[in-house]
């Protein structure tokens, strides 16, 4: 079953970064901003990291909590977000629970090889844990800008 807008989106708990579990109970009360990219430290994936790094003060102010997600263990996980300096935490998505659930694997090739892999793909979600807004297939230039406008006009009463 995969999520679908302006419908609540399904428990679920995740291993993160800095030692933590991520639930989606537990931030009750605050937006969420899910980001799925495909690998740790390739070019777009890093440039799209560091937009959520360089406007996540925005974000928090817009009581919002950004993670990034992706099939990627813990170790490559804490180096990615130790070298770039990301102020948010990293899930760990191997077994691809979260990716099944918001239905982010898609067929794609490279140099003629057909491999399925994460479609780059952005969701919102408010405060009372209901999906509001999703980006798939994204591109890199002007995403985390386009997010955060979403965030804000989300967080006015």
């Amino acid at each position: 079953m995969a999520v679908e807008l302006d419908q609540p989106v399904p428990a679920f708990s995740a291993e993160a970064t800095s030692g933590l579990s991520v639930n989606l109970e537990s931030l009750a009360g605050k937006q969420v901003v899910l980001y799925f990219y495909p690998k740790d430290s390739t070019p777009g994936c890093t440039t799209q990291g560091q937009g959520f790094r360089d406007l996540h003060e925005a974000f928090r102010a817009a009581n919002t909590e950004v993670f990034g997600i992706s099939r990627d263990g813990m170790k490559s996980h804490e180096n990615f977000k130790a070298k770039q300096g990301f102020p948010f935490e990293l899930i760990s998505d191997k077994d691809e629970q979260l990716c099944q659930l918001f239905d982010v694997i898609k067929l794609k090739k490279l140099y003629g090889k057909e491999y399925l892999g994460i479609d780059r793909s952005t969701f919102l979600i408010d405060r009372d844990g209901v999906l509001r807004q999703e980006w798939r297939g994204v591109k890199v230039p002007g995403h985390v800008e386009a997010v955060l406008q979403a965030a804000q006009a989300l967080s006015q009463p």
